[in-house]
Parts: structure tokens; sequence; C-alpha cells
């Protein structure tokens, strides 16, 4: 409604006076403010604000007439009455203003295009000099304590108990009444019969007085703080013609203001609350509506200690009142008493270090034009104080005369509904300030609703700023379930601003009215003359071009948007009659492409439905006119028709009361059915708000019916309306909506009122369900209120959703020097959007009056929304927290009906969890007992697959059940999320079982540091670590092998020891250890390696331990098939052309691969020129590579890496990685470069790219394709290699001979083979691979003959197995790890490395590659293996040293 903006600011008096002024009254059309102090008075304008006359009066007056007290002016600002202490009447008349001159000119700089002539421009931008000479004085002969002005008189009331009605004009004896106060009947209510006067009122006199237009009396407040209301029963104010009522049981009044609009008084009392009263209207007794007080809970520690009611100040529009008391502070209202603003409380009354501030004391405010400012007189002892510090402040300037005089401005925004009601069926929320506008729309591209698509479309064709951008979001919005733009109105919680044109604004200020259209784009407002149109797609203003065309009209019943036309009410002061006009958004502001239509009487208040507008007219009448776009023009037009006229005289007693009028499709009657929600477009009804009580008018279908296909379409004539139905009391917005949705029509078909400190309302129609005969008991809608804690500005009818605003507040306390200064009083304030969901209150009160049914129709169309699951949990926690803390008994309760309720939804396990995580543990007890045991809910999560819900259920059975069922059920979990490849939840519940087993339940460990990984599916091994194979010619020795292990273990859950430090370590364990045997046993290699690498669990060490028992392969030709299947990878081809290409004889490849290395240096290589090129190589790789010898084998590896910069395929397996904040990257191909392997391990397309420089043949370009289409994917191969490492590693030699194979890696074989002479295998394991390579002979001969190639070229090993025996003794000795010896670590962390292999005498060695891996975490682990066990595995091992870090 009203918001505080910015720091208040401070005027200073130019006239130096020790009189402090302490009483401001602002003319009628509040341009000019009367200041009185003691013995001055000074007359302000508004805008610029400063002192344009002042009178002071002689010392001789002072001493006859006493110092001046109150002020009023006359209504045509042509007079001011001041009186004075001795009881006398002052009248100034205030002359000047017409002629010519001004106190101030504006300046402009030469060349400036501003035009000065024009009109209306100088009264408003220089300040008129006025005058100010005084009349002949009236003396009433006791003291003054109120004034009133009426039309041509004034009302003064006096100590004496009497009532003076004086004549502004004749002030002599004949034009003046005195009528005593104990003449005036009083009683509760205008129906007690009128025997004299019924209450002593002797010695009693008017302490305040406030004369009522809309209810036509005054409103007065006793001295003895009695309240109450005097009518004049005809239209002159004589004794024998006044009656009063009481307002009962009231006895300390201190202060009054009228609310016209709305026909309210409201009474400031002792106590500190206002008391806001309402006439009613059959008894004509006064009727407390609501009061306006701080409640202990917002305001615990001042709520009481305010002191008596000062001041009450209703806005210009009436929408809001201020409230100021005794001890200070300001606190500001909407009229049905729903609090915006108070400064007693938060930043306004503490500093940032806690203290608090004294509030502002205050003795008089008025609010300025349009209600843009609040102008406010502060107390002496508050001002002085600031003063005093000033003056300290300003010690080095000469001191002043004398303090100057200050008052505080404050600056306001508010909605534009408060004043143009015409943009409550839009989903926007506008607000003005004096001189811009803030919108919630965000990207002009972002189609707002459903409906709208098409229309958005063209129009985003038409302006098409950036084509790309539009239909991007056109697109987005298409496919997206939700209705509106969501994402624009509620992402941020910024405004758009828009400056108000300074041109428009120098002649015309203050704006009046602001409008926006329904899709957010486009704005107008209006001023004093003329009005402004802006739109977000241009960002341009338009103005009129010819500003005598803006300066004779005046927009009186305001603006509205109808698709492209803004819609105007407007007064033409040349044809000096009312128009209703439109302009066109695109064309050039001008009369010349408006279409105008004439009005015969005044208009109040407009509003767009659909094609129709609607006008309210100051004879209480309402008409209805059509919009049609005219074709046959060149120009855009429109021709409008007068529809049908309303007479609203008999139910509306004066047109000033109505508040807004809407036209809307709602109707009551038995028509609706869930089949015909086309109805929606009709205009069926007419809402008028009239003071705070809705009404509704609406078509009267009791008469014969007439068939619409049978009456020509232009003459159809609009049916009547039926008499009004009130519908809700103390209403201050209404909001509906034209558009129609079958799914939604709920909350479509709806009402929205917002009643103050009532909250909100909904007016919802009810279905029959599933086409069913209505019940007839049922009504057809019902009213439903609910509370909400932000003011509400626009409702989102699909999305649920109420959109405001609200004040925040920013301490600056730094500002404080050896004064305080304003800054540092106040905080600066802030206007931030708010919005909040309202889906949760409807459905409970749907179930507490035994409507689910409705309830769930309403939540079943609601469920796509993404705030649901929010809407159930809401709805959960509040019963729970309301019945659950209830003091006594409740005798129906609503927890198990909103649990049945919830139930329905798929989301009800969730539900219950998070609801119950955000409750308090007392609460539990109550919830479960209503929803059921949580034994069960876990259980139906696991059935439901619904691992992290069970996961919540399990935190909860900790503390509501005994340690031995929460593990029970966590194994349970644990062993499901094992075999799902949860491997997050996994960690948390190793976590959670070790949290039981320690007793550390109330403080479970931290969750460890990995975050889930992106879900490529492969081995993020053992993030930030690398494990570098480097071999060292020195350590290779003819039949011996000299092997140096280190092993440091991934430490995961394990990283107590297995020393049986702890029982629970060895469980995990051998719940890991059963899940990896499964997996072995079920040929699941690839999980397996998920699991080792997500889980940090020890698979080489659990490997040597199941060398010989579940690490045994079985069926080598189903493994090696399930393998193929896992891995993605391609089973071989056979080759069409001749196997024996160039490339295998050895005299080419060095060529090659050297001509490689010219035509693309090692950079150029690196620095790729591919847009989803990796990123470039580390360091420690780039001196490795420098490194090469010119052999052919590291010519192979360079070519591999070069080729492999180039693969489309590497780019899938450097994705994880990049999430993971990893500085460094290790590129290039972790395969091992072989004889059968070399260049081809890139991807062919890198090749081709090279070709020309290359100049490969027919017979190597074959060759390399053959090689590609027999490979897999490269991260499979990373993958793969890493396995056979593991594997090597823990001598499962069955299992290196399988990936040997499915890699096609000969060297793989012969060094497997060369391990299993060694006489430490077992026979068993011998005769295994010899039965297993037997079997896949077998099969590549019938099913698979790709192989044949390739175990044609490893035969010779083959035999050698065939035939071997037995081997040559291995010295032990060789097997026992050397501490000295350490191996250099990779330095780059990518998922794969590349080989490096330095082989001596030619003899060509197995490199098992330069694997550069990420770990989890590197912790130390102790090994439990027996020294024997490492000499066993030393057999797979080559020529080199082998360092896991």
């Amino acid at each position: 409604m009203y918001f505080l903006t910015g720091w208040p600011r401070r005027l200073l008096c130019p006239l130096r006076s020790a009189e402090e002024p302490f009483h401001i009254q602002p003319s009628s059309q509040r341009f000019y403010f009367a200041l009185l102090s003691e013995t001055q008075l000074s007359i302000w304008f508004s805008r610029p604000s400063v002192l344009i006359a002042s009178y002071i009066e002689s010392a001789k007056a002072v001493a006859q007439f006493g110092f001046y007290q109150k002020a009023e002016w006359k209504p045509d600002d042509s007079m001011i009455a001041v009186a004075t202490a001795k009881g006398y009447i002052l009248l100034f008349s205030v002359l000047g203003g017409t002629d010519d001159k001004y106190l101030y000119e504006a300046i402009y700089p030469k060349g400036s295009p501003r035009v000065k002539v024009t009109p209306g421009y100088k009264e408003e931008q220089c300040a008129p000099a006025l005058s100010l000479e005084i009349r002949k004085p009236v003396d009433l002969e006791a003291p003054i304590t109120s004034l009133q002005s009426l039309q041509e008189e004034l009302l003064v009331c006096t100590a004496d108990g009497y009532l003076h009605v004086l004549h502004w004009d004749g002030l002599g004896g004949n034009g003046r009444k005195a009528i005593c106060l104990t003449t005036i009947p009083f009683s509760l209510d205008l129906q007690s019969a009128r025997g004299g006067p019924s209450l002593d009122l002797a010695g009693i006199h008017i302490r305040c007085v406030e004369y009522c237009e809309t209810l036509d009396g005054f409103a007065v407040v006793l001295s003895d703080g009695r309240l109450g209301f005097i009518t004049p029963l005809s239209s002159t104010i004589t004794a024998d013609q006044l009656q009063g009522v009481w307002a009962a049981d009231v006895s300390d009044g201190t202060c009054v203001a009228v609310n016209n609009k709305y026909r309210l008084m409201a009474f400031g009392c002792a106590s500190g609350s206002v008391l806001v009263y309402m006439i009613d209207t059959a008894t004509g007794s006064m009727q407390l509506s609501h009061k306006l007080e701080l409640t202990p809970k917002h305001y615990p520690d001042i709520y009481n200690k305010t002191g008596p009611v000062k001041l009450i100040c209703w806005s210009p529009d009436y929408g809001v009142a201020m409230v100021t008391w005794e001890c200070g502070g300001l606190s500001l209202w909407s009229v049905f008493g729903a609090q915006l603003i108070c400064t007693l409380g938060e930043d306004f009354a503490y500093r940032s270090d806690g203290t608090k501030k004294d509030p502002l004391k205050i003795t008089s405010m008025s609010w300025g034009a349009e209600g843009y400012h609040l102008w406010v007189l502060p107390t002496k002892q508050s001002r002085r104080r600031t003063k005093e510090e000033q003056q300290e402040a300003e010690m080095a300037a000469p001191p002043p005369s004398s303090p100057q005089a200050g008052i505080l401005q404050f600056h306001f925004i508010k909605s534009a509904l408060t004043v143009n009601p015409c943009t409550s069926n839009q989903e926007q929320v506008l607000l003005h300030g004096e001189d811009r506008l803030y919108l919630t729309c965000g990207d002009p591209a972002q189609a707002h609703s459903s409906s709208d698509t098409q229309q958005q479309h063209k129009r985003l064709n038409l302006h098409n700023d950036s084509p790309l951008h539009h239909h991007h979001h056109l697109h987005h919005h298409l496919n997206s379930p939700l209705s509106q733009g969501l994402s624009t109105l509620l992402g941020h919680k910024h405004w758009h601003v828009v400056q108000i044109h300074s041109t428009y604004l120098e002649s015309n200020w203050p704006i009046r009215f602001a409008a926006i259209d329904t899709a957010g784009q486009c704005m107008a407002v209006a001023g004093r003359r003329g009005f402004a149109h802006y739109s977000l797609y241009t960002r341009k203003w338009k103005l009129f071009g010819n500003i005598t065309q803006e300066q004779n009209m005046t927009v009186t019943g305001g603006l509205a948007w109808w698709n492209d036309f803004v819609v105007v009410a407007c007064y033409n002061f040349i044809d000096q009659q009312e128009q209703l006009r439109l302009y066109q958004r695109s064309s050039n502001l001008d009369n010349a492409f408006a279409s105008v239509t004439k009005l015969h009487s005044d208009t109040l208040l407009l509003n767009v439905f659909r094609d129709m507008v609607i006008l309210f007219r100051t004879d209480c009448s309402i008409c209805l006119y059509s919009i049609e776009r005219r074709t046959d023009s060149p120009n855009p037009s429109v021709s409008v028709e007068l529809l049908q006229e309303v007479s609203m005289s008999r139910y509306i007693p004066h047109p000033a009361l109505v508040v807004s009028v809407t036209l809307t499709s709602v109707r009551t009657e038995t028509g609706i059915t869930l089949k015909a929600p086309q109805q929606a477009c009709m205009a069926e009804s007419i809402m008028l708000n009239l003071a705070g009580q809705l009404i509704m008018l609406q078509r009267d279908r009791s008469g014969p019916q007439v068939r619409e296909k049978e009456t020509p379409t232009n003459n159809k004539k609009l049916l009547p309306f039926c008499p009004p139905v009130v519908l809700a009391q103390c209403v201050e917005n209404v909001w509906t909506t034209c558009r129609s949705d079958r799914k939604k029509r709920h909350l479509l078909e709806a009402l929205w009122l917002s009643c103050g400190e009532a909250g909100m309302k909904v007016w919802m129609p009810l279905f029959p369900r599933d086409h069913r005969k209505p019940h007839s008991f049922l009504s057809r809608r019902i009213m439903l209120p609910f509370h909400i804690n932000i003011y509400p500005l626009a409702v989102l009818f699909e999305d649920a959703l109420v959109l405001g605003a609200t004040n925040e507040t920013v301490l600056y306390d730094g500002l404080q020097g050896s004064s305080e200064p304003l800054e540092a009083l106040f905080p600066f304030c802030t206007v931030e959007r708010t919005s909040q969901i309202y889906l949760h209150h409807i459905l409970r009160q749907l179930l507490v009056r035994n409507l689910g049914e409705q309830a769930l129709m309403l939540a079943q169309s609601c469920a796509s929304l993404p705030y649901f699951p929010h809407v159930m949990e809401l709805m959960v926690h509040v019963v729970l927290e309301e019945e659950a803390t209830s003091r006594e008994p409740i005798p129906d309760p609503l927890l198990p009906t909103v649990a049945k309720f919830i139930t329905e939804f798929p989301l009800f396990l969730q539900t219950i969890v998070h609801c119950a995580r955000k409750t308090e543990y007392a609460l539990w007890n109550y919830l479960f007992a209503a929803v059921g045991n949580p034994k069960d809910l876990f259980e139906e999560c696991l059935m439901a697959q619904d691992l992290d819900t069970a996961a919540s259920y399990l935190i909860i059975l900790q503390n509501m059940e005994v340690p031995a069922v929460s593990r029970q059920h966590a194994t349970l979990l644990f062993n499901t999320a094992l075999e799902q490849g949860k491997w997050d939840l996994c960690r948390h519940m190793i976590r959670f079982l070790k949290a039981i087993g320690s007793g550390e339940t109330e403080t479970p460990p931290p969750t460890p540091t990995t975050q889930e990984p992106s879900s490529t599916g492969g081995f993020e091994f053992f993030r930030n670590r690398s494990i570098s194979l480097s071999q060292s010619a020195d350590s290779v020795s003819t039949g011996k092998f000299g092997l140096q292990k280190t092993f440091s273990m991934p430490a995961g859950p394990s990283s107590k020891g297995r020393d049986g430090e702890c029982a629970e370590n060895m469980y995990i364990d051998i719940m890991l250890w059963r899940h990896a045997r499964h997996l072995l046993e079920q040929v699941r290699l690839r999980d397996l390696g998920c699991f080792s690498a997500q889980l940090g669990f020890e698979l080489i060490g659990w490997l040597c331990r199941e060398r010989n028992r579940v690490a045994r392969v079985d069926d080598y030709v189903s493994a090696l098939k399930r393998l193929h299947k896992d891995f993605l990878w391609p089973f071989p081809v056979v080759p069409v052309a001749n196997l024996s290409s160039p490339l295998k004889n050895g005299r080419c490849r060095p060529v090659l691969s050297a001509r490689l290395l010219k035509s693309q240096s090692a950079d150029s290589v690196l620095n790729s020129e591919m847009d989803t090129a990796p990123p470039p190589v580390a360091p420690a790789n780039q001196a490795w590579m420098d490194g090469l010898s010119q052999s052919s084998k590291d010519m192979d590896a360079a070519a591999a890496i070069a080729s492999n910069q180039h693969s489309p395929q590497t780019h899938d397996a450097f994705l994880s990685l990049l999430t993971n904040k990893v500085e460094e990257y290790s590129m290039g191909s972790a395969t091992d470069l072989t004889e059968s392997s070399s260049v081809v391990d890139g991807d062919w397309t890198m090749v081709d790219e090279n070709s020309s420089t290359l100049s490969l043949s027919q017979a190597e370009l074959e060759h390399i394709s053959m090689e590609l289409a027999n490979k897999g994917p490269h991260k499979s191969q990373v993958q793969l290699r890493y396995l056979l490492h593991v594997f090597m590693e823990a001598g499962c030699l069955e299992w290196c001979v399988i990936i040997g194979l499915i890699l096609r890696d000969a060297n793989v074989i012969k060094q497997t083979i060369g391990f299993l002479a060694n006489p430490e295998v077992p026979v068993e394991t011998v005769q295994s691979v010899r039965s297993g390579l037997l079997a896949v002979d077998a099969w590549t001969s019938t099913d698979c003959l790709g192989y044949k190639a390739f175990l044609g070229l490893i035969q010779p090993h083959l035999q050698q197995l065939m035939a071997s025996a037995a081997a040559a003794q291995v010295q032990p000795e060789a097997f026992q790890p050397s501490a000295g010896q350490s191996a250099k670590l990779g330095a780059g962390e990518g998922p794969g490395g590349v080989a490096s292999a330095r082989p001596e005498d030619g003899a060509a060695a197995a490199p098992l590659g330069l694997l550069t891996l990420p770990s989890i975490e590197p912790k130390p682990v102790a090994e439990d293996r027996a020294p024997d066990q490492a000499e066993e595995r030393g057999e797979e091992e080559g020529a080199y040293d082998c360092t896991l870090s």
C-alpha cells in the first residue's frame, strides 16, 4: 500500500527565529502548507519545498490576541483562519498566485530543448509569490479548542461548551451562530426517543472535532474523553436540528480523524490504541469496526508504554492512516487495520550496538500532495537536542544568531491500486513514487501466461530486439508446466525502476494515476494534466507532441490498458465535457490518432474486462462499453459502443464512497458445472467496493432465455442485473481474472479479497466431482478466510501465490560525528518484493469444513507447482504445532484428516519426514500417532526405492527406538544403497553405523569431504591423488624382479584401521566385503571399480585375500562377454583387407610418428583449436614429453598423446573432473603403446585432419579405421587399464588374462603367462588359465572370428603356457619392499595418464601406463598382510617401480 523510502529530508526555515513551529495545516489541494509558531504564520510551497510567505505579528497585537495556536484554510485556498490563545479568530487573505509573479526562476543552459512557454509550467516549478493580509479579528471570548472548515463556513469549538458557526466572508454579527453543547440531545442510537438532552453535559466542551462529508456529520471528542457523532438533521446547522450519538463504554478519547471514502471515524485513546468506528445505517448508532494497536507479539517492550495517541492523519486517498503517540514514533496502518510500518521497533528504535534510540516526538504532521510526502514537525526537545549537536559540529563556522526551524519530510511510494484500482486483474505489482515507477516484471521476452502465449509471440516478432533471446524464452515457456514466468515474478527481490520523464513531471506534478498492461511491459502515468506512457520494449517515454493537447485534458477516472491501447477517462477543457479516449501505443501520442467517445457525466472510476470497459460516474450509474478493433482504417483504431447502463443511485448514498468497480465472470447460480468453463469468458457480474463493503450485481437469468444461436450477433441484448448482494465487509482490494483453465478452475474462477488486519479471503467455487449431480444442500461457493504475513498487492491465480512488498531498513550508525545526523537517527528505508504461498491455508479451511473432496481436486490441480511439496509440509506443520502444543484437549483434531489427505499424494512419505525433521522432538509422538509408525513408513520407502527419504526416517528411528532397531534398519538401507550404487548415501550410512556403535548418536561424525560425483557412471577414482607407475632402468636385472612398493591406500570408512579397536568397523567391513564378493561373483567389474573408488574400498588388499577364493574365473567366455557388455566394448571384427599392412612393419612406424611430431609441435598439439578441447597438459607432463628419447616407442607415445588430444571420446571422461576444481590435468591416453596399438589409439578424425601433412597411404588408413572399429570408448579403456593394474597388483592372473584379451594387448598376455611360470603360483590357477584360454579359442572359432587374429598373434606365448611344466625359482629377497626408493609422483590429476616406456636393448616390456587418477582422501592405511603375501604378489610386476599414493 504505502512504503517508506530513503531517509527523511530536513527543510530549514531561511528566516532566523527563536520560535519553533508547532502546527502544520495543508491547503485543500495540499500544494500549500501553513506553519504556525507563537507569533508567526508562514506559508510553504510543496514542490519545490520552499518558504514563500511569512507574517510576523507585532508585539502590541500579540499582547492583545495572545500566541497563535491553530490554523485552518478556506476550501478555495483564498483565506486562512488562525486561532489565538485569548479566544480570537484572526483571518488572513492570501493574495497573489494569479499574476505572473514568481519567487524562483528556472535557468536553463543555452541551447536547452526545454521550452519556457509551457503552460502551467511556471506555477509548478517556480513557486508563486503570495502575500498575507490580515482582516478584522473575531473575538469569541473563550479559549478555542478546535477549528473545522466547512464549505462556506468555519466551525469553531470553544472551552465554554459552545459551537460557533462563522461565515468566511460575512464576519459581522449577522454571520455568526453559537450553539450550546448542552442543547444537543445525545443517545446511543438515533431510534431512541428525542426527549431533550439525555446526558448531563454541563461544564463539558468539545476538545476535537472533524467534519465527515460522506456521513454528513461531525465526529467529536469531548473534554471528558467520551466519543460522539453529531448529525445535522437539516441542511443548515441550527441548535434544534442537531442530534448526537455516543460510542458506548469509552471515556479516554484524545483526538479524532475521519475517513470520507470509507465513512470511518478513527478516535485516538489515552491507552495508546486507535478505535475505528462506523455508523450503522439501520440504527444510526456508532459501531466499533476495528482497532489499530501494537501487539505484544511484535512489540513486546513498547506496546503498553506508548502513551496516549497524539495525532491521526489519513492519507489524501484515505487508504492509510499515520498515527503518532505522546512518547513519539510513527506508525502506518491500512484503512482496515493492517500494519505497514512502525518506527518503535527494529532499526528505527535500536542502534546497531543494541542501545535504544529516543523515538522521534512529533507535535504536528500532515500528508503532502497525493501522499508522496509526510511533513512532520518534531517537538522542541528532540529538535533542540539535534540543534545543539549541530551547533557543536559547526563550531568552526560563525555561530548562528538563532537556531533554524526544521521540518522533516518523509518520502513514500505507494501501490497503484490505491488510486487506480483497475490494475487488480493483473499479476504485476506496480508502485509509484513522486518521480519514478517500481515494477516487478523482468525480461520483456518472457511470455506471461498460457493464454497470452500466441499474442506474445506476435508481439515478439514486432519488436524483435534480440530474436534469439526471445525465441529461447518462448520455447522454454511453452514447454514449462507453469503458467507464469514464475522466475521473473519471484526470481529476485529487486525492482525494475523507471524514472518518469522529467519534462512531463515539470509541468504536471504530482502523478495521480499509474497503470500497467497485462504483459507487464507498458506503463502509463497521468499527472495534473495530460498523460504519458512508457514501453519496456523500447525503453522510451511517449509524451504529447503538442503541448496544448496535453494541457487541455485532465484524467478524471483513471487509466487502463486494453491490448495495445491506453484507455483514458478524461475531461476536455476546450469542449468542457467528459470523454473516453483510446490512444494506440505504437503511434504518436496525439489526439489525431485517438478514438474519442463523449460521456454525459463525469467519470470517477474505470476498468477493463476482456473487450469491455466499465465506467462508474458521478451520478452513481455504471456504463458498459464494448471495444472493437477496426480493420477498415489505415491506422490502428477502435470503435467504442455503449452496451448497457445500470443506475445504482438507490444503493449508493454518495458517489465518492465507491472504491473500485470491476466486471467479473464470477456467478453463484446453478449454472455452474464442470462441463462449462467457457462461461468464464462472459461478463457475468459487477463487483463494487462501496466503502469497504463488497457488493455483487449478477445478471438476471430468471427471464425467458434466448438461445445464442437464434439471435444475430449484432443486436444481442445484454441481460439486466439482479439487485445487489453484499458479499463481504472491510474489503480493501479485490482481485479476479478473466482467464480460464479447465485444470485450475478453483483458483481461476475464485474472487480474492484483501481485508486489512483480517488477512485475505477467497470466494471459491465448489464443483461436483466427475459430472455428478450437485448436492442440493451444498452451496455453489464458499468464502474462506486466511492470514498471510505480507500486505498483498497482486495475486498469481494459477500459481497460488500472493505478491507483495515490504519495508526493509539499513542502519548507517557509522555516520556519527560530534553530532548525530539525521541519517544516523533514522535507518535508510528500502522496499523489497515479497511473495507468499497460500494454498495450504485454503486446503486446511476446506478440510475443517469437511470438504475433503474439493480440497483433493484443488490440490491435484496444483500438484505440478514446484513448491507443492512445501505446501504439504506447511499444512502438516501448522496443524501439528497448533494441536500438539494446545493446553486444552482438542475435541475434533484435524491432524488425522490432514494425514489421510496427504496419503493421496506420492510425496506423502517425504512430506511427513521433512515435517518431523523441522519440528521439535517433543511433538514427534503426536505426529506419528496420526500418520503411522515410523518403522512401517521406513519399510514403505524401501519398497518404493526412495532411499533418501528412508535415510531421513532412519534419523527419526534412531531417536525414537533402541539402537538395535536403528542398526537393523540402517543395515537394510546400507545394503540396498550398495546394490543401487547410491554412493553418497552409502558414505552417510557408514558414518551413521559407526555413530550408533560408538555411542556418538548426538553428534555423528562429520560428513566426508567428497561430494557426490557427477553421474557419468565412470570411475572417478581416488580424487586429488595420482598413481605414478614409472620404470627405472637401474632396477631391471635379467631374470630377477626388483620390486619396490609403497602402499598408501585410500582411507575410506575403515580409517581407524583393522586393529579391532571397534567392532563397528569390522561390522561395516564385513558388509563391504560381502558386497564386493557379490559383485565379483556376478562379473560386475565396472560396478566393482565404482564401488571401490566411491567408498575408498581397499580393493587390492581384499583381492589379495580372495585371490584363490572368489577372485577366480570359472567361465572365461561368459566373463569376456559380460565385460564387452558392461564397458560398451565392441567385439572385434574380421578385417577385409590383408592384415599385413605397412603399419605392421617396423620400418614405417617411426617415420610416421616423427612426421606427426614435426607436423604439429607439442604446443600446438596441446593447445588444440577445437572448441571442446580439454585444458592444456600440466607442466610436469610437458617436461616429461621434452625428455622423450628418439626411439620408436617414444615416438609412438607422443603420437598417442597427440592423437588423443583430439579424440572426442575423451571429453566425456574429462567432464567429471572439471566439477572437482582440479587445477592440473594430465591428458593423453592410458593405453599401452605396444606393437599393435600406437598411433591408432587416438581418434581417427584427428589423423584425418592431418592427413595432408602425414600423407598416409590407403592401406595405412584402412588399418587405422579397422583398429578404431574394434575399440571401445576412451573412458572404458582407462577403466579397464586401471582394473588390469589392480588385478596385477593383487596377483589375480586369471582376470589379467581376460582384460588382456578384451584390450587385445599381447604384452599383457605375455607378461601374465610369464608370471604363471612362477612356482609360487598355485597349480589350479595355471590349470584355470589353460582351460579358460582353450575355451575362448573354441568360442572364437565358432562365434567370434574377430578374436582369431589376436589369438594368432599371441600363439607363441600360449604354446609356452601349454608346454610349461615348471619355472625357475624366484629369489624371495627380491620382493622385500625397499624403503629407500620412492617413485616419482605424476603431477596431473586427469582420468587418464600416458605411458612412457623406456625399454632396454629393444626388448618389448609391458608398461602399464602413467596413470594419473583422482582419489577420495589420501590417508595411510595399515596393511595387515604377511610378508609372504607381498612376495607372492611380486610375480606380476615387470621391471619397474610402482608407487601408489
